[in-house]
């Protein structure tokens, strides 16, 4: 095999609890991640040299700092000697700092497919060992499948959830999360709740209350979807909102209402991502 085409799937925080904060600055947390029919598209290419090339490059994000390349450069490190080089096209339709994952889904997908292209042979639990260093919400991507999350978000369970449709709303604002989990008015100390106080509606993100006083964007979007959807929310530390739909044609109608300045995208929630066959235990 010489060349891998795969989805990058986005994800949602159906529900996103700050629970405390430990000694190193990471927050501990519970969430429910979703994840969707609906992401970038990553292209890998094995090249006859040894270079590393990603096509297009995100404006405003050095090569070397971009997840994809660092994910690239992280398995590098673990063989003895050089792999051939990588030509990677990267499909972008998550808008970045959107709350839902795009770039830790990159990240993932390239640990999935350059360990098969270069025959690695790492499994799933060396791979989250390299993908939890990325970032928090890499491990769910590489573990593939809709899940309850709790520690940093590592600590995964897999969960059912309704079958259920997304309209997903991205203001046009880039949220920070790192500016979010640090800012001194943010809610630390919410406690643990069961899988079933989710199910009876006992949940919220943590987040949204400080990000929509920060961006008034966020806050405009989901006052507009509230008016067909009471339950909308935010995803992760924002910016994308969301509401959940019984069925693909009314979430449809309702984003055919939104306004110009309010873009998104329509989405099936789904149980694995198509990273799960990929991956060997």
């Amino acid at each position: 095999m010489t060349e891998l085409c795969l989805l990058s799937p986005a994800k949602l925080n159906l529900f996103l609890h700050i629970t405390g904060r430990r000694p190193d600055g990471y927050h501990q947390l519970q969430t429910l991640f979703q994840l969707l029919n609906y992401g970038d598209t990553l292209s890998f290419r094995l090249r006859h040299d040894t270079g590393l090339q990603l096509f297009p490059t995100l404006p405003g994000v050095p090569f070397e700092d971009n997840l994809i390349i660092r994910a690239a450069r992280a398995l590098q490190a673990q063989a003895p000697s050089p792999l051939p080089g990588v030509d990677i096209n990267l499909d972008k339709r998550l808008p970045m700092g959107g709350g839902i994952g795009g770039g830790s889904s990159n990240a993932a997908t390239t640990l999935v497919a350059l360990n098969t292209l270069w025959q690695l042979g790492l499994n799933r639990q060396q791979l989250l060992a390299i993908g939890t260093k990325l970032g928090a919400d890499v491990p769910v991507f590489i573990n593939g499948l809709t899940a309850w999350a709790e520690g940093i978000g590592e600590q995964l369970s897999p969960i059912k959830t309704p079958e259920c449709w997304y309209l997903v709303l991205a203001p046009q604002c880039h949220v920070s999360t790192a500016e979010i989990f640090c800012h001194k008015d943010l809610t630390r100390d919410t406690r643990p709740i069961k899988v079933a106080a989710f199910s009876q509606g006992g949940s919220q993100n943590d987040c949204e209350a400080l990000v929509r006083k920060l961006y008034p964007e966020v806050d405009n979007a989901l006052i507009w979807l509230k008016n067909f959807s009471p339950s909308a929310r935010m995803t992760g530390t924002g910016a994308c909102v969301f509401a959940a739909f019984s069925s693909e044609s009314e979430a449809k109608q309702v984003l055919a209402k939104a306004p110009e300045n309010l873009p998104g995208f329509i989405a099936q929630g789904i149980a694995k991502s198509p990273l799960l066959d990929l991956v060997t235990d």
